[in-house]
This record gives C-alpha cells, sequence and structure tokens, in this order.
C-alpha cells in the first residue's frame, strides 16, 4: 500500500466514526433575530432545512445560511388553512405542515450509520408545540434534540 492509499485509508476511516448531523429548524415573523444568531452559530458546512413563516410574501428578505442548508419562505397570504375548509392559512400553520411534512420524509430511524437531526423550534407556540409533537409521537425522535423556547414548557430536552 503507498503512503497515500494510506492516508486516504485513515480519512474515510475517521469520517466514518463521525456522526453525521443535520438541521431542521423552523422560524416566524416574530423570531428572525433569534433565527439569524442561531444560523451564525451553525458550522460552515452544516446541512439541514430551514422553514420561515411570515405573514405576506413581501416580508420574504435574507437570511444569512451555510451553503448547504435550504431555506424555504412560508408566506401565509398564499396558502390556505386545513384542506377542505376554505379558511385562510392560520399563524403556525404553514411552518407546521412543511416542516412535518420534511420530516416525514427525510427522517429515518438512528442507526449506527443514520444521519442525527437536531431540531431548533423558534417560532411561536402553535406551531412549536405541533411540530415538537409530530417528531416525538409520530416519528420517534428523541426529545432530547428538539430545542424549542423554554417557556413554552414542552418537554424537549
Amino acid at each position: 500500500m503507498t503512503a497515500e492509499t494510506a492516508t486516504t485509508v485513515r480519512a474515510t476511516r475517521r469520517a466514518s466514526r463521525r456522526r453525521r448531523v443535520q438541521y431542521l429548524i423552523t422560524a416566524d415573523e416574530n423570531s428572525l433575530a433569534e433565527l439569524e444568531a442561531t444560523l451564525a452559530t451553525l458550522p460552515l458546512c452544516a446541512v439541514g432545512r430551514v422553514f420561515i413563516e411570515v405573514p405576506e410574501a413581501a416580508d420574504v428578505s435574507v437570511v444569512s445560511a451555510p451553503p448547504r442548508m435550504t431555506v424555504t419562505w412560508l408566506p401565509r397570504a398564499r396558502r390556505s388553512g386545513a384542506p377542505g375548509t376554505g379558511r385562510r392559512c392560520a399563524p403556525g400553520e404553514a411552518v407546521t405542515r412543511a416542516a412535518t411534512a420534511w420530516a416525514d420524509e427525510m427522517l429515518c430511524p438512528e442507526s449506527a450509520d443514520a444521519v442525527h437531526t437536531e431540531v431548533m423550534l423558534l417560532g411561536g407556540y402553535l406551531g412549536t408545540a405541533d411540530i415538537a409533537d409530530h417528531l416525538t409521537t409520530e416519528l420517534g425522535v428523541d426529545a432530547s434534540a428538539i430545542h424549542a423556547p423554554e417557556h413554552y414548557g414542552l418537554r424537549t430536552r
């Protein structure tokens, strides 16, 4: 084995032992400053999704996120409420639908080689509570991986 091959093999072994982490982050128009602070603390190589719910399309702005993070803005005015009701989208409803749909598709049961997901719920109480409930009860996400404002009283840690 050449020295170059040995170095490559060692690097591959180290990488396979590292726990891979992805992020799911939610926010609303009232938590944009906290969102910016949270995104600034993530490593440059962070991977994941950010869902931001705002009242109108005019409220969409630029946020600085690591290059591998996908940011999705969810203007409530462009969305309907619960299917079949004809109602407008209520606060927390769009972000709940987006985050739970993403989680249903992307989160797999954790195993030794699975990606670990850290969840940061920064939006209003209703959406945050619904997302945390779905993640823990429907998908079996460990509550210690979910971070929400402490004053919400959710059992997330």
